[in-house]
């Protein structure tokens, strides 16, 4: 009779065990530490239409870690390349 009770007490501590584990590990949430936010530098060249000069522009920019995201096309004489770093 003694053996039934340690039974049942054991089983009833394990299942209270499990339990609380399954709660800790469903509401659980690691902290996250904000990053700080990115910040871009822009830069707005404006070149001749020639595709050399062009060309000789953008390898330069993109050597020194600008990336082209924009062509403004306002003046077709003279278009506008807008780089960001």
């Amino acid at each position: 009779m003694k053996r039934n009770y340690l039974l049942i007490w054991l089983g009833a501590v394990l299942l209270l065990s499990l339990a609380v584990v399954v709660v800790i590990v469903q509401y659980y949430q690691p902290r996250v530490f904000a990053e700080e936010p990115k910040r871009y530098q822009y830069k707005i060249v404006e070149v001749s239409k020639e595709t050399d000069h062009m060309q000789a522009i953008l390898n330069e920019y993109g050597h020194s870690g600008w990336e082209l995201v924009a062509v403004g096309m306002g003046d077709l004489a003279a278009p506008k390349l807008i780089f960001k770093k």
